[in-house]
């Protein structure tokens, strides 16, 4: 799913992950990156995903992205992430989502992409496009069911 890169972050100072956030912003479509953040042992992947790109994502999707209940014991119980202030980097700083695990990521005050789970971001991907791929819209609908009347009937060709 689109570009791959691995990000270590050490500090709020490190530039790099300013540089990631602009580069998924230009190219327009969803980036898979690891952050290593200090003081953690295990890695975070996430897919970050251009705002228009997650809005068009959400439009198509019917339904949104499943958690794990109660009963499932192929998942760790996941624990509610700290409240804790947005951190900036540069000219970006993201706003960590306690209910859900999305990160926003916000550039002058306006949402520019969000970090997701990478389950969830493909899941969502293809949704979207299995509906997209089913829509006609009422003017396309009208010209192809036209098309289909002027057609001759099996038995008659």
């Amino acid at each position: 799913m689109g570009i791959e890169i691995d990000v270590v972050v050490g500090y709020p100072i490190n530039d790099e992950v300013e540089r990631v956030l602009g580069l998924a912003e230009a190219v327009g479509e969803p980036v898979t990156v690891t952050f290593l953040w200090e003081g953690r042992e295990e890695a975070e992947r996430a897919v970050l995903v251009p705002a228009a790109t997650l809005a068009l994502w959400e439009h198509w999707a019917p339904t949104t992205y499943p958690r794990a209940g109660a009963g499932d014991e192929t998942r760790a119980v996941e624990e509610a992430p700290e409240l804790a202030h947005p951190a900036e980097f540069g000219d970006f700083t993201l706003f960590r989502r306690r209910v859900g695990g999305r990160t926003a990521v916000a550039r002058g005050g306006v949402v520019v992409a969000e970090l997701l789970d990478p389950d969830e971001a493909h899941w969502l991907q293809e949704k979207a496009r299995n509906v997209r791929q089913g829509f006609m819209d009422p003017k396309q609908k009208a010209a192809f069911e036209e098309f289909l009347a002027r057609q001759a009937s099996l038995g008659e060709q």
